[in-house]
């Protein structure tokens, strides 16, 4: 079974690091069975499942909600589960229950957004146990702030400032950082100025490996195709056309058919 250390391990072999969102056991058990690396119980659940406009709504009882249906699921892969929006900002007391909720839930590591304001909650989690993924970039819990979901780093001042966020989330205890829509030439950068894994997302190629939403991979959403995203199938249409067909088969009486339901009253005391 992987485990947190082989991120390390990973990026020192120069081996890519898959990762993939997912929010439910029945997807998690697919998952469980194939080759990616990692699940992130993303934030972003607050979106692609509960319909929000930005990741802002999560909650930290949402986010442990969806970390034990996904443990459930995918007894064997490792998971990180996200820190939502301010459950770190209100004090170390507050974000070591959310840590803890999280933890119990099945998680083998949290993620925590930005640098500015984190570090001695980072080196307290690490010291209490408890490997963190960092994340910077276009962090969406910030959406407010940006002025919506846009690209980050693009000025010299602003790379050299998350190559120094990077070193300092290193410094703190990180396992790892998510890069998120960053220039690729800038992610380059900032995963060569360290020794920790980095994992993309919108940042090219560059990087020590890569992270998409699971339902975008999937083609799940056909009004929704960021550039970054790329589609591996479209069970969007599929899954349309599935029910459809299966609307048709009721209208017409060929469902349910003959050997799928009992024609026959049981006897009593059978």
């Amino acid at each position: 079974m992987k485990s947190i250390p082989d991120f390390l391990k990973w990026k020192a072999d120069g081996k890519a690091i898959t990762m993939v969102t997912c929010y439910d056991a029945a997807t998690a058990k697919i998952v469980n069975a194939t080759s990616v690396d990692s699940i992130l119980i993303g934030d972003s659940c607050a979106m692609v499942v509960h319909g929000f406009d930005s990741t802002v709504h999560a909650t930290v009882e949402m986010i442990a909600a969806h970390t034990a249906a996904v443990r459930r699921g995918a007894p064997d892969k490792v998971i990180i589960a996200d820190l939502p929006f301010l459950s770190n900002r209100k004090g170390i007391d507050h974000a070591m229950d959310a840590v803890d909720q999280l933890m119990k839930a099945g998680a083998n590591a949290v993620k925590l957004e930005r640098r500015k304001g984190n570090i001695q909650l980072v080196e307290h989690i690490v010291d209490s146990g408890v490997p963190v993924m960092g994340h910077l970039g276009l962090t969406p819990q910030s959406v407010n702030e940006f002025g919506g979901f846009k690209m980050q780093g693009k000025s010299e001042a602003a790379a050299r400032a998350l190559i120094e966020d990077a070193q300092m989330l290193e410094q703190a205890g990180c396992f790892s950082i998510v890069l998120e829509c960053i220039p690729g030439d800038v992610a380059a950068q900032v995963t060569n100025a360290i020794s920790i894994p980095t994992i993309g997302i919108g940042c090219g190629p560059d990087v020590s490996g890569q992270v998409l939403v699971i339902n975008d991979l999937l083609g799940m959403d056909a009004s929704f195709q960021p550039r970054f995203a790329r589609k591996y199938e479209t069970l969007s249409e599929r899954i349309g056309q599935a029910v459809d067909r299966y609307c048709a088969d009721v209208r017409s009486a060929t469902f349910p058919a003959a050997g799928e339901y009992s024609s026959r009253l049981a006897k009593l005391g059978s």
